[in-house]
C-alpha cells in the first residue's frame, strides 16, 4: 500500500493482527522533523513548489478563462494529510446516504459510517485550554482514535466580531454547535486536525503510522515510487494482480514485491488511476494509443474527477493584530516559531480559520429553474464560508487584512475532470483536468456564495473594522450578477478536494472502477482505498471522509482474511 491519508490508516489497523504483514511504499520522503508540516499555522507553506508536493498543474480550465492551476498533492509520508490546511469536516448525512444508494451498500450510509468517524478521532482540548463547553457536541465525536481533532488554540482579533455578525444576521448565519453532526447548516467554531496538547498537525503519519511503527509486522519504505501492479496469474476466471513494481529514489532500478493476500492502492485521486493505467487497467483504446499493453478494460479509470471551486475575498482592516506579519516578516516568524517550540501556544497553533459556516440556497431558487439541484438532500449545504485573520495569499509589504472564502460544494454533473497518461513511461506526469465551473448551476451557486460573503462582511460588527477591499476589482454589495460572474471566472480556483477517479458503483455495474467493498472490478487481488473511490465530492473537506472510509475498509479486509 502507499503511505498517504488512507494508506497509513490501513497500515495501523491491519497490523493489529500479528498474522498480517504490511509493506508501505511511499514515493516521497519522511515527514519526521519537518516544521512546515508540523506547525499548524505554516500549513500554507507546505505547497506549492516544495519538496513535499507532487507540484501538479492542470490543463487550461475553460470555466476559469483558460487558467492553468497549481494542483497540490502530498508527496510525503502522510500524503495530503501532511500538507493540507487542516480543516476537518465530514460532509452531510445526505452525502453518505447518497453513497449508499449509488453503491447499493448500506454500509456507506451516514448511520453506518458515523461509528468510523468516531473510531478514527481523538478529540483533544485546545492548546490554550480554554473552556469549549457548548462549542462542539461531544456525543458525535470520538476520544480514543489516532486522528487528533481540536478547536482553535489561540484567540484572534476577529473572533468576537465574527460571532457578533452571526448573531446579528441570523437565518443562514445562525449558530450550529457542531457542523460535524451530519446536519452542517449554520456557523460554528472550526474543527481542525490539530493535536491540542502538542499544538501540532495531526496527519495519518503522525497519528496512525507512528503509533504502529514498533510492530514487527509493519514495514515502511520511503522514496519508493510505485510504477505499476503486475499480473501474477488468474483466479476464479479473473486476472490476479499481486505483484507491485517500484523504484527507490529517482532513476533507481525497478524492483518488485509480491503480496500474499492483497495489493491495496492508496495513492490518491491522481496517482491511483495513474498506477492502474500504467498496469494496463483502464480504457483499452487510450492504453493502446500510448503503447501500453491492455489487460483489463475499465473505461472509468481516471474519469469522473470531481472537485470543489473556491473564491477568496479580502479586505484591508483597521487592526495591527492580524496574522499578515507572520507571512512577510522573517524575524517575526522566527520569534513566533520559538514561542511555539517552547510553549506550544500562540498563533502558530492555529490553522487558516477559526470560524466556518455552511449555507444552502432555497429549494425554490431561480438557480434551479430548468436545472436539477445537484445537492444530495435537504440538510446538505451548497457552499461553505470560512473566515481568516490574514490575507490568504502573499500579503503586500504593508497593511492588515481579513479574508472570507466560499467553497462551492455541489458541482453539477458536467463539471467533471479526468486524469490521463501522456506516455508509456510509468513515471511521466499525468494530464490533470479539474473540470471546474462547467455545469449550468456552478456559477450561480458560487455567486450566491459571494453574495453571502458580502452580506457577512457588511454586518455592523465589521463597520469600524473593514476599511475597503484588498483588490479593487473585488465586487461590492451592489455588484450585478454579470460582474460577479466575471470576477469568479477570473479568480476562482480549486479547493483541492479531488475525488471520483476510481469510483465505487454497484456490484456488476458497467460503470465505476471498484465494487462497494472497494475491490477492483474484473480483477482479483487488488483493492483501492483512498478518496478516489468516492463517486461525488462530499459537502466538506475530503480528509475526514478519507479517514472514515479507510477505517471501514480495514474492517472489510479483516473480515475477508481473519
Amino acid at each position: 500500500m502507499i503511505g498517504g491519508t488512507a494508506g497509513n490508516v490501513l497500515a495501523n489497523r491491519l497490523t493489529e493482527n500479528p498474522a498480517f504483514n504490511v509493506l508501505v511504499l511511499e514515493a516521497g520522503p519522511s515527514d519526521d522533523g519537518v516544521l512546515e508540516i508540523e506547525v499548524p499555522f505554516l500549513c500554507t507553506h507546505t505547497t506549492p513548489d516544495t519538496p513535499w508536493d507532487w507540484n501538479y498543474t492542470t490543463v487550461p480550465q475553460p470555466g476559469l478563462n483558460g487558467a492553468t492551476l497549481s494542483y497540490p498533492r502530498g508527496y510525503v509520508l502522510g500524503g495530503t494529510s501532511s500538507v493540507n490546511c487542516l480543516v476537518y469536516t465530514r460532509g452531510s448525512e445526505a452525502d453518505w446516504n447518497r453513497y449508499a444508494v449509488v453503491t447499493g451498500d448500506n454500509g456507506w450510509s451516514w448511520k453506518n459510517i458515523l461509528p468510523y468517524f468516531k473510531k478514527s478521532e481523538k478529540f483533544t482540548p485546545p492548546s490554550d485550554h480554554h473552556n469549549i463547553t457548548g462549542d462542539f457536541n461531544p456525543a458525535v465525536h470520538g476520544f480514543s482514535g489516532f486522528n487528533s481533532i481540536s478547536l482553535a488554540g489561540a484567540p484572534t482579533i476577529i473572533d468576537g466580531r465574527a460571532l457578533a455578525a452571526t448573531e446579528e444576521l441570523g437565518e443562514d448565519f445562525e449558530r450550529n454547535e457542531d457542523y460535524n453532526s451530519g446536519s452542517p447548516l449554520g456557523f460554528g467554531w472550526s474543527q481542525n486536525v490539530i493535536d491540542g496538547p502538542s499544538g501540532s498537525r495531526s496527519s495519518s503519519s503522525s497519528g496512525y503510522l507512528r503509533n504502529a511503527l514498533k510492530r514487527p509486522n509493519l514495514h515502511v519504505l520511503v522514496n519508493a515510487q510505485v510504477s505499476r501492479i503486475v499480473q501474477t496469474g488468474t483466479e476464479h476466471g479473473l486476472p490476479a494482480f499481486r505483484k507491485v513494481e517500484y523504484r527507490v529514489n529517482d532513476g533507481g532500478s525497478l524492483l518488485t514485491v509480491t503480496a500474499t493476500k492483497e495489493v491495496i492502492l492508496s495513492a490518491g485521486s491522481i496517482n491511483t488511476p495513474q498506477v492502474l493505467s500504467n498496469s494496463g487497467i483502464g480504457d483499452s483504446k487510450k492504453l493502446r494509443s500510448l503503447g501500453i499493453k491492455y489487460l483489463v478494460n475499465l473505461p472509468d479509470v481516471g474519469e469522473n474527477l470531481s472537485d470543489h471551486p473556491i473564491i477568496v475575498m479580502s479586505w484591508l482592516v483597521n487592526s495591527t493584530s492580524t496574522y499578515d506579519d507572520f507571512n512577510r516578516n522573517a524575524t517575526l516568524q522566527a520569534q513566533e516559531l520559538q514561542t511555539w517550540e517552547k510553549t506550544r501556544e500562540g498563533p502558530y497553533v492555529n490553522g487558516i480559520s477559526q470560524h466556518i459556516g455552511f449555507i444552502r440556497v432555497p429549494d425554490d431558487s431561480p438557480i434551479f429553474e430548468g436545472e436539477t439541484d445537484p445537492s444530495p438532500g435537504e440538510n446538505s449545504p451548497h457552499f461553505e464560508i470560512f473566515i481568516s485573520n490574514f490575507l490568504l495569499g502573499t500579503p503586500p509589504a504593508t497593511g492588515n487584512f481579513m479574508s472570507i472564502s466560499a467553497i462551492m460544494y455541489t458541482p453539477g454533473p458536467i463539471s467533471r475532470g479526468s486524469v490521463n497518461l501522456t506516455s508509456s513511461d510509468p513515471f511521466s506526469r499525468p494530464i490533470v483536468d479539474a473540470g471546474l465551473l462547467l455545469s449550468p448551476t456552478d456559477v450561480p451557486l458560487l455567486r450566491a456564495g459571494v453574495r453571502s460573503i458580502l452580506q457577512f462582511a457588511s454586518a455592523k460588527a465589521f463597520s469600524n473594522y473593514i476599511l475597503g477591499p484588498a483588490d479593487p476589482s473585488q465586487p461590492g454589495v451592489n455588484a450585478t450578477d454579470e460582474e460577479i460572474e466575471a470576477y469568479l471566472r477570473a479568480n476562482a480556483r480549486s479547493a483541492y478536494h479531488v475525488v471520483g477517479t476510481s469510483s465505487m458503483s454497484k456490484v456488476g455495474a458497467a460503470d465505476g472502477v471498484v465494487d462497494p467493498d472497494l475491490k477492483l472490478k474484473k480483477v482479483s487481488g487488488v483493492r483501492v482505498v483512498d478518496a478516489s473511490i468516492l463517486p461525488f465530492a462530499p459537502a466538506g473537506h475530503t480528509q475526514a471522509a478519507t479517514y472514515a472510509l479507510a477505517e471501514r475498509a480495514a474492517d472489510l479486509i479483516k473480515a475477508d482474511f481473519e
